[in-house]
């Protein structure tokens, strides 16, 4: 039997689909090898890359992964940290000593580091079989949320919300202004005036929309640029959008931000940060 693809590339393909045929080809993620051929598990995208056939699920939920940069909500004050939900069934675990640089005496009220309800820009540390997660906030670009707006999306779109290189993501902050970050479980923040934050959730939900369709970069800049204009490719968000008094070091009732974090109009309850998340996305991208 002669190798050969047998779908084109970001074709929709349904579970048990032939992808390709022959021993040319190796099977990735969400495909599985039967006999010389190689099909589908899942219903989503045909991802062709080079000898290796993968196919990006168009629904189900968020997998934990090591070094996955995540956007997470706690839940729970304990006695040695908080727990934190991540978008999936499992929750997980922040240290202390993960959340905060300063030193924190036994007993001390932790809800004046981080309160219920605050949300953290996290990395997952660990993952053990049976789903146990710990993250942490103590490297560069891991954050407590003081402002913006935090909106959710489906985990299996976030490849195609930061497109290769990170152009797509780059692409919104340019013309509205925006900081933002995407988390690898579907959580994005979106920080800036009201208004170019709508702005940048509308462009959000249009990519998660056509994520399957062709062309969508074209698509959405057309769409920026009807609302705001043309904007030179070298006008970007400047700065870092991160709190200095709390960056990695937690934050106490002495040093509250002066803007506080707003959840304006999210439809749910969820730079070196981008360049971290940007590498991750851009890596299942291809």
């Amino acid at each position: 039997m002669s190798s050969e693809i047998t779908v084109e590339h970001r074709a929709v393909v349904i579970p048990g689909q032939v992808l390709a045929q022959g021993m040319d080809y190796l099977p990735g993620e969400e495909t599985y090898r039967e006999g010389e051929q190689i099909r589908s598990k899942v219903l989503g995208l045909a991802n062709v890359n080079g000898r290796v056939m993968k196919v990006t699920p168009l629904s189900g939920p968020y997998i934990p992964k090591v070094d996955d940069v995540i956007i997470a909500q706690v839940s729970d004050i304990l006695m040695s940290g908080w727990r934190v939900q991540t978008g999936t069934p499992y929750s997980a675990m922040l240290n202390v000593r993960d959340a905060t640089q300063r030193f924190v005496r036994k007993g001390e009220d932790l809800s004046r580091i981080l309160e219920i309800g605050d949300y953290v820009v996290g990395k997952i540390t660990n993952v053990t079989s049976q789903n146990l997660i710990d993250i942490t906030m103590k490297e560069p670009g891991l954050f407590k949320i003081n402002s913006g707006r935090v909106i959710q999306v489906a985990p299996q779109k976030v490849p195609r919300m930061i497109g290769k290189r990170g152009s797509m993501i780059g692409l919104i902050k340019r013309y509205t202004g925006c900081k933002m970050v995407v988390g690898q479980n579907g959580t994005i923040l979106i920080d800036g005036n009201a208004e170019r934050e709508e702005l940048a959730q509308k462009a959000i939900r249009m990519i998660e929309e056509f994520a399957h369709q062709s062309g969508l970069t074209e698509r959405i800049e057309d769409f920026l640029k009807s609302v705001v204009g043309e904007v030179p490719e070298t006008a970007a968000p400047s700065g870092d959008r991160r709190p200095r008094d709390n960056r990695s070091r937690g934050s106490d009732d002495s040093s509250k931000p002066s803007k506080p974090f707003v959840q304006r109009n999210a439809d749910t309850p969820t730079e070196n940060t981008d360049k971290a998340v940007d590498e991750k996305g851009s890596e299942e991208k291809k």
